[in-house]
């Protein structure tokens, strides 16, 4: 047998933690000393130890968790609940990540406000172009909303461009326009350069519309990180006399395998104050 101290470090807790669930009955010592009081486990208690600590760490209460262990929940139910939670926080990290890259950006923007270069801008046409999309909706334009929309798009996308036998001729094209449900949705587009026929299928094909006049500016790195760039090209429409109209269009020119090594052009449409 295990003294508590000893039970303790074996069960990686504290002692605290097993006087108060032996209290609560929910893990009783297996001897206690009729004279000193002192309480004593065996090695086997360590297997319902860790269902108590994996089932807490789940979420349950202490409560739920006794009613579990008491109805001897099998080990490959426990394991299935274990991969939940862990996929759980997983999902949590993942987004936690994805926010810390967000609040940097908007740093460099606020870091960088009166100070990035503006001449790199460039006024001009853009032509119709031919493109193959796919489209669907996000709850808003925050880079939160719009990433976990338009990067499974893009998969999907060649996907059913290579079942079709399409070939992409030139750039992925990302597009955005307010959704017709209202409420700050948006309609997110997409879509590359191809030369199929114009058809409504697995994937529809079209020509997408000519911009008379766009104000554009070449970011690089990955497109986590362009709000800098993004305010810098809306302080440069601002300050030389236009107004936008419209969504900026992305234009990947170059998608290596780093994201951080990535070159978009932006296309924002604009027309003179």
């Amino acid at each position: 047998m295990f003294t508590i101290g000893d039970f303790a470090r074996h069960g990686r807790v504290s002692v605290r933690m097993l006087r108060h669930y032996d209290a609560t009955g929910l893990l009783r010592p297996a001897h206690v000393d009729p004279a000193t009081g002192y309480r004593y486990y065996t090695a086997a208690q360590l297997a319902r130890l860790n269902r108590v600590i994996a089932l807490k760490d789940l979420g349950f209460t202490l409560q739920q968790v006794q009613d579990i262990v008491d109805e001897k929940v099998a080990t490959e139910e426990l394991r299935g609940m274990l991969r939940l939670r862990r996929a759980e926080l997983e999902t949590a990290v993942a987004t936690a990540g994805a926010r810390l890259v967000q609040v940097e950006a908007r740093l460099r923007a606020i870091e960088s406000e009166g100070r990035m270069p503006t001449n790199d801008v460039v006024i001009k046409a853009v032509p119709a172009v031919r493109v193959a999309e796919l489209t669907a909706t996000a709850a808003s334009f925050e880079p939160e909303a719009i990433s976990p929309v338009i990067g499974p798009l893009y998969d999907e996308l060649f996907l059913r461009l290579d079942a079709a036998g399409i070939t992409a001729t030139g750039p992925a094209v990302a597009y955005y326009e307010d959704a017709a449900e209202g409420d700050g949705r948006i309609s997110v587009h997409a879509a590359v350069h191809v030369s199929a026929p114009l058809q409504d299928g697995a994937v529809r094909v079209l020509d997408l519309m000519p911009l008379d006049r766009a104000a554009t500016i070449v970011h690089r790195g990955s497109m986590d990180t362009v709000l800098p760039t993004a305010q810098t090209l809306a302080r440069w429409i601002d300050a030389n006399g236009y107004r936008s109209a419209g969504y900026p269009r992305e234009i990947n020119l170059e998608c290596p395998e780093n994201r951080d090594d990535w070159v978009t052009e932006l296309q924002a449409p604009v027309t003179p104050a």
